[in-house]
């Protein structure tokens, strides 16, 4: 069992950064594959980012690559979301999902995810 707390959301302005952090509990951190999704209000929860085990690759949505940096310190069992360059499509509600066996296929669906956060909300008005 594995229990996820986010922290860092808040109201920024265009252009502004904002740094996330998940921390997790449990052994074998480094063997959890950890995402962040997000969830605006009347949208799907939609993948972000991705840490994949052993932080062996990351990858990212189209729409946050260049601007979003996933990161992961294992000795402290945190995974990090640096969001640079925000933009007022960015608000929303970030999540941060765990899985120690979900399969590269499955890695960009919401729904395969075992383990969950409550959420932190971002939002970015002018």
């Amino acid at each position: 069992q594995v229990q996820l707390v986010e922290s860092g959301g808040g109201l920024v302005q265009p252009g502004d950064s904002l740094t996330l952090s998940c921390v997790a509990s449990g052994r074998s951190f480094s063997s959890y594959t950890m995402a962040w999704f997000r969830q605006a209000p009347g949208k799907e929860r939609e993948f972000v980012a991705i840490s994949r085990r052993y932080g062996s690759s990351t990858h990212y949505a189209d729409s946050v690559k260049g601007r979003f940096t996933i990161s992961r310190d294992n000795a402290k069992n945190t995974v990090y979301l640096q969001m640079n360059s925000l933009k007022l499509e960015d608000t929303a509600v970030y999540y941060c999902a765990a899985d120690s066996r979900i399969i590269l296929s499955s890695q960009y669906t919401a729904s395969n995810y075992n383990y969950w956060g409550q959420g932190t909300q971002v939002t970015v008005s002018s």
